[in-house]
């Protein structure tokens, strides 16, 4: 009989891109959070990873610390699921170190022309990117 690996479910996976992206964005290490939790790091990192389902009080608890709705992690405003690719890419981008990096020194720019123009760089860098790998 073949040995089998239970794949985590898609919605634990989101929960948990949604907390780590909110811990990100927050600044809080795991070992931090985890402490604000009450629990390991390691379980935190379980928990990002959708390894470990997290439970409804324990979820009510990483709301709070991270300051969103209990909704917030299931998608939308109405707790629906989603799990759409599009999201997932931007939620795993953001919560990457250089997402992070990017997103916080774009958010200290505070000229909005300079922030324009710094946008219309990267969707000139991004396009010629994509005409180059064609």
């Amino acid at each position: 009989m073949p040995v089998r690996t239970k794949q985590p479910n898609q919605i634990d996976i989101e929960v948990g891109s949604r907390i780590r992206l909110q811990r990100h964005l927050k600044g809080i290490s795991q070992v931090a959070f985890g402490e604000a939790l009450g629990v390991t790091f390691q379980q935190v990192q379980k928990y990002e990873k959708g390894t470990n389902r997290v439970s409804a009080s324990r979820l009510s608890d990483v709301a709070r610390i991270l300051g969103q709705p209990v909704s917030y992690f299931f998608g939308n405003e109405q707790g629906q699921h989603n799990v759409d690719q599009e999201t997932g890419d931007v939620a795993q981008f953001v919560g990457s170190g250089e997402g992070l990096a990017l997103n916080r020194y774009y958010t200290r720019i505070t000229d909005a022309r300079v922030r324009r123009k710094f946008l219309a760089l990267v969707t000139t860098l991004a396009d010629a990117d994509l005409a180059d790998s064609k």
